[in-house]
């Protein structure tokens, strides 16, 4: 009899034991699922920091290439999608963020000028770095016939930035009420005229830039690619240093030509093809 009992107490202990240990892993599986569901918000932050970490390289944006100055025959044309106020401070870009701001930079007389991006979502020949107005090119005293600038996209941290968004607008203003007339731009391509003569030593000669490589191999499998996938021919390798090559196309003595071959190599999908004179 008293075994019974003995064997009926066991029992039951165990049975509450098996109970407890369930309702236990119960427990834990439902931490490990809020852990599940925790883990990916986690994996999520981890991207968006990633995306932050681009976004701050992005923000070091740095082109040198030729602008495509406004005129009313281009909309007309269908060579652009958009207006834009010729007396303004202000650019079309395909990638930077609207009401970002931007130092463009004439590199042959190094004068320079902030203007401010007014949109990205524009549509214009791939070949330039952005769309300035008469107004800018006339500040930076361009050549136009070669419109080459250097674009440097400004952090907004920056307190360079803070200091001229607070004369931005003032700026503006001064520059919507003087008249262009500095300035005459009746066409595009061998149709715009310039009021003053450009100097015939200043000879065309400009290369496209591909891309710079850590390691030599890394530069002639570029060299391979393009001469396998696009009908850009004779690329080049500069060596800069012991760590840095540079594969080149060019250089090129004609505008169109030199527009010709960036359009041939765009299957190649780089985000900053740059556009170098005299290299």
């Amino acid at each position: 009899m008293n075994y019974k009992i003995l064997i009926t107490i066991i029992s039951i202990f165990f049975l509450a034991s098996c109970e407890h240990n369930k309702i236990n892993k119960e427990i834990v599986d439902k931490n490990t699922i809020i852990k599940n569901v925790v883990k990916p918000n986690n994996i999520n932050k981890t991207i968006v920091k990633k995306k932050i970490i681009n976004k701050n390289i992005f923000n070091k944006y740095n082109n040198t290439g030729f602008a495509l100055i406004y005129t009313d025959t281009l909309k007309k044309e269908n060579k652009i999608t958009k207006k834009i106020d010729k007396r303004s401070l202000l650019i079309f870009h395909k990638n930077l963020k609207e009401n970002s701001f931007v130092k463009i930079t004439n590199p042959t007389n190094q004068k320079t000028i902030i203007a401010e991006v007014i949109s990205n979502e524009v549509q214009f020949s791939d070949f330039y770095n952005c769309v300035i107005t008469s107004r800018i090119a006339e500040e930076l005293s361009l050549d136009l016939n070669e419109p080459y600038i250097n674009l440097v996209l400004i952090s907004q941290n920056s307190s360079f930035v803070a200091k001229k968004a607070k004369t931005f607008d003032e700026e503006k203003k001064v520059a919507e009420k003087a008249p262009v007339d500095g300035i005459k731009i009746d066409n595009l391509g061998d149709d715009i005229k310039k009021s003053k003569e450009v100097s015939k030593d200043n000879l065309f000669a400009y290369s496209i830039k591909i891309a710079d490589f850590y390691y030599k191999d890394s530069a002639k499998n570029m060299t391979n690619r393009i001469i396998n996938e696009t009908d850009a021919k004779n690329p080049i390798i500069q060596t800069l240093s012991k760590t840095k090559y540079r594969v080149l196309l060019g250089p090129f003595n004609d505008i169109k030509k030199l527009e010709k071959t960036f359009n041939d190599i765009k299957s190649l999908n780089f985000e900053n093809i740059e556009i170098l004179k005299d290299v």
